[in-house]
């Protein structure tokens, strides 16, 4: 028997095995989990014209991180919390208030509960309530691998070009603060006459070659603060100047791109400042530079600059009836420059609409309070959500001992369809995280392209969606790093992204009622599962044992193509490396699928027994590919050539996400430089499930094969080079 005839009767077998699962009733896969009079309630409380609203009032904030800019837009939102009839204390609401007022000693520091949510505390019942948490940000605090932004305030600036020209005092290229954008976030104050040099990308040492920037304005297409790293820190430059300068800007040479200094601890005394041009102004720049004329700009930034200051997250609670200390979140990341709509200040909006409608419904006796509590957070991105992870150790998911059972993070949810020609994209959490929750945010979603929503201000479009594998890209990480499954509402392609053309105009309440009426149903649900409606428990578990079915056969298709692949290949050598490779897919695929049904216990502990479990869990066993795996044995796959040490345990020395900058920034630059490649290693998503999948009990072999299942074959020398570095940096340690 051929190989190809040997690998095909294997997956016939195996499909075959599948067949009572998919013949599971249509009406099982389709039918909506939430009930249709709650759809209905939630569809007429729910309002994208409100969202829309609190869209264009956060877009007026210049929402930097540690700004006072992001200050005031988290104080629209908790005024906007207080006046839906969220309860807020008299009494300072945040560690910042705390520091501020000199009563640190006799105020909260951080970590479980606040004093005024703690029994006796001004907000210990059983009322919604909201406040903030602030904390300090100055460039040095650390929070566990990541260092705080500094915070961060001017006054005003401009820049002007003098030569060539013969506008008296030069023409004004741009201003803050009419174009917030046109300032590189955290630039410090100063007033700078200088020639201008082109130095094309500008963060590479090669594009600096046989020139001399000293004391020069520095123009450039690369990111502002990579710019003024490789110019101003590194060559003596006294400022930068950046344009937009690729496929988007070809299409819209008006628009210019938000950039930042992102100062590291030892860079803060020595940043200076940075412009942002459009591609029309950028171009025109460097085509003089280019001609041989002399360029000379005038740059002034007025104010602060950089300064210690607060990162404040809002926080609101719907308290649970009956079990309190079990929560879902939703999360949305509030900071960006002034504009920046759909990111986020639509998935700000949005979840602010969330908490006002349920809370209006609860209040009108329309709606009971939730079984579960349901929380709400605004963060600035990443770097708030860190600093609230490490003050809070408790934020955990059920792996770590933990109560927080599922995450739903919006974070550009308003795109106009038809004027960005975009979609909704629902990321589902990654193989380190399985989860039933992918399941039920994907119900939703059938649900609601199903309802009619429109507004009078609204777009017209049909819903357009998907559901995709896992990828980062924002605060949905932090929550999957402590074991907490999070799925990610946003949209793909927007080319206003991190750009001045992110406007009010481009939002769209439709769309984000859509995604309201998504992640509202889906917590909902969730948090009343288990209320003793065997219905809802029963539909949930016959959801996610067909969709654990089809799961194993996309694995088996993968796998399939795969091995054809292989086949037709001129190396008779890559079918062995195939088809341990496909033993790989189809086993992750089978964990998935497995983890998607424990996950179910997690909900509704006492309706599910053991045995009821184990059954459903021994039916998957049945499906999972047996005779495909008994021919791996017949006729064994290569597995990658054995690494001296890839059989030793990792362990982790940190709570939340590692750094993006680990471990290369704490590495000696031969080392760092391979991480640095053009074309690296380990892209963004590998890092974080190799890291996320150490649990203390998985070699770097297991852990190797893990990630290769999720993101294609990974070299084991690369992985064990990667824990190694890790180590290096003290972030990762050996199980003795």
């Amino acid at each position: 028997m051929t190989r190809s005839t040997l690998a095909s009767a294997g997956l016939a077998t195996a499909l075959a095995l599948l067949a009572p699962a998919l013949s599971t009733p249509a009406a099982a896969q389709d039918s909506d989990l939430l009930d249709p009079q709650l759809r209905d309630l939630f569809h007429e409380a729910l309002s994208g014209e409100r969202a829309k609203e609190h869209v264009i009032a956060i877009t007026r904030h210049h929402r930097i991180q540690g700004s006072r800019g992001y200050r005031a837009a988290a104080q629209y939102v908790i005024e906007e919390l207080r006046r839906c009839g969220f309860d807020t204390p008299d009494l300072p609401v945040s560690l910042g208030a705390f520091l501020q007022a000199g009563d640190l000693d006799a105020g909260w520091t951080g970590g479980g509960q606040p004093p005024w949510t703690a029994p006796g505390g001004a907000l210990a019942n059983d009322r919604p309530a909201a406040w903030i948490e602030s904390f300090p940000s100055d460039g040095h605090v650390i929070y566990q691998t990541w260092q705080s932004p500094s915070g961060w305030d001017i006054e005003s600036a401009e820049l002007r070009l003098l030569e060539p020209g013969d506008t008296p005092g030069g023409e004004r290229l741009v201003g803050f603060p009419e174009i917030a954008m046109s300032v590189v976030t955290y630039s410090n104050p100063g007033d700078v006459t200088a020639e201008l040099a082109w130095v094309g990308s500008g963060e590479r040492e090669e594009d600096y070659a046989g020139q001399d920037v000293t004391g020069k304005f520095v123009l450039a297409t690369g990111y502002g603060g990579a710019v003024h790293r490789q110019a101003v820190l590194g060559r003596g430059a006294a400022a930068v100047v950046c344009f937009l300068d690729d496929g988007r800007a070809a299409e819209h040479p008006d628009m210019l791109a938000y950039t930042g200094m992102w100062p590291k601890t030892h860079e803060l005394q020595d940043t200076t400042f940075g412009f942002n041009l459009t591609n029309r102004q950028g171009a025109r720049l460097r085509d003089l530079a280019l001609a041989g004329r002399k360029v000379v700009l005038q740059g002034a930034v007025r104010g602060t600059g950089l300064e210690p200051y607060w990162m404040d997250v809002v926080v609101a609670t719907i308290p649970g009836s009956e079990r309190p200390q079990e929560e879902l979140v939703f999360s949305a990341h509030l900071d960006h420059p002034k504009e920046s709509a759909n990111d986020n200040a639509s998935g700000s909006g949005a979840i602010l609409d969330i908490a006002r409608a349920l809370k209006e419904l609860i209040d009108s006796g329309r709606l009971p309070r939730p079984r579960r509590t349901l929380r709400f957070l605004w963060v600035p991105e990443w770097n708030g959500s860190m600093a609230y992870i490490d003050a809070h150790p408790e934020l955990a998911g059920p792996e770590l001992g933990g109560t927080v059972l599922g995450n739903l993070n919006l974070d550009m949810v308003g795109e106009d369809l038809e004027q960005l020609h975009s979609r909704l994209i629902l990321t589902r959490t990654p193989d380190s995280v399985p989860s039933c929750l992918n399941d039920v945010v994907e119900n939703m979603a059938e649900m609601v392209d199903g309802v009619e929503i429109r507004t009078p201000r609204g777009g017209r479009s049909a819903f357009n969606w998907r559901m995709t594998p896992y990828s980062g890209g924002s605060d949905h990480m932090m929550f999957i790093d402590r074991k907490v499954p999070a799925v990610m509402f946003s949209h793909s392609p927007d080319y206003t992204h991190h750009t001045s053309e992110d406007t009010p105009d481009k939002v769209d309440p439709v769309q984000l009622e859509r995604c309201e009426l998504i992640a509202t149903g889906a917590a909902w649900f969730l948090a009343n599962l288990g209320s003793g409606d065997t219905d809802e428990i029963s539909d949930l578990a016959n959801l996610v044992m067909v969709r654990a079915s089809a799961e194993m056969a996309r694995g088996a298709r993968q796998a399939q193509r795969l091995l054809d692949t292989a086949i037709k290949g001129p190396d008779p050598l890559a079918f062995p490396a195939a088809l341990f490779q496909s033993s790989l897919q189809l086993s992750a695929a089978s964990e998935r699928s497995r983890g998607a049904v424990r996950s179910l216990a997690t909900f509704v502990p006492a309706q599910l027994d053991k045995a009821w479990l184990d059954g459903r869990l021994a039916l998957l066993d049945t499906l999972d590919f047996r005779h495909f795996m008994q021919l791996q044995d017949a006729m064994p796959g290569t597995p990658p050539a054995a690494v001296p040490g890839s059989e030793r345990v990792p362990v982790r020395k940190t709570r939340g996400p590692l750094d993006f900058g680990l471990p290369e920034s704490g590495l000696p630059d031969d080392r760092a430089a391979w991480y640095r490649a053009l074309d690296p290693p380990l892209n963004g998503d590998m890092r974080f499930e190799l890291v996320n999948f150490v649990d203390g009990t998985r070699s770097v072999m297991d852990i190797r094969n893990a990630v290769s299942a999720e993101f294609g074959a990974l070299p084991l020398e690369t992985v064990q080079r990667y824990f190694e570095d890790l180590v290096r940096v003290g972030v990762i340690g050996w199980k003795p």
